[in-house]
């Protein structure tokens, strides 16, 4: 009996992983980051492309979970008096959410809303100089720092096909400022967070 009790569990186990839906796709678009306050200053990073990949699974008919990575090219800047400051850089993050659908997963349109964490890696890949404009409210340095960030946003999805769907949504990406990446000089302060609010589209294949 207890042989057989495993087995049906078994085979009703199997059958679930079989039923569950996954969602693999990538995502293209661009970060627009908000500028910190700096004592006589500003201290952010440009717009730029944003790229990445998704990996998701339905958890139900109205929610899921997704694992995404995000490659950003992101500048480091620093603005004042009408003069700026910029040095190459890029980030990449990478983070679980947790989708909720308003409609079934049958609906062909669906708008949901998403938050979750994980991770952003920040670095600076210009070559640094030994003037740099504006040092006297903060360095540039080709270096790298991982943040922790929270990821917030929504948006709606169109179904192209049985198993193709479009997705349209934006997404804020919230850090700490990487002080280790753009420094700030000696008795300047910069701002603590960072919002990097990026709108997005992608393209996911259902299986």
């Amino acid at each position: 009996m207890r042989v057989l009790t495993l087995s049906v569990f078994a085979m009703c186990a199997a059958t679930a992983a079989l039923a569950q839906q996954w969602e693999f796709g990538g995502v293209a678009g661009g970060g627009f980051l908000n500028s910190v306050p700096a004592t006589g200053a500003t201290a952010g990073f440009a717009p730029g492309l944003v790229a990445g990949a998704l990996v998701g699974e339905r958890l139900s008919p109205h929610i899921s979970g997704e694992i995404r990575y995000e490659f950003f090219q992101s500048d480091l800047q620093l603005s004042s008096s009408g003069q700026t400051a910029r040095f190459a850089g890029q980030a990449h993050a990478v983070h679980y959410d947790i989708l909720y659908r308003v409609r079934n997963t049958e609906s062909r349109v669906q708008f949901y809303g998403a938050a979750g964490g994980g991770m952003k890696i920040f670095r600076g890949t210009g070559t640094e100089e030994a003037y740099q404009p504006l040092s006297q409210y903060g360095y540039f340095t080709k270096t790298l720092t991982i943040k922790p960030m929270i990821s917030a946003g929504g948006g709606v999805t169109f179904r192209l096909a049985p198993k193709l769907v479009l997705r349209a949504e934006v997404r804020d990406f919230i850090t700490p400022f990487p002080t280790q990446v753009l420094t700030p000089a000696p008795g300047v302060k910069f701002g603590s967070f960072l919002n990097d609010v990026v709108p997005m589209v992608a393209l996911e294949y259902v299986h």
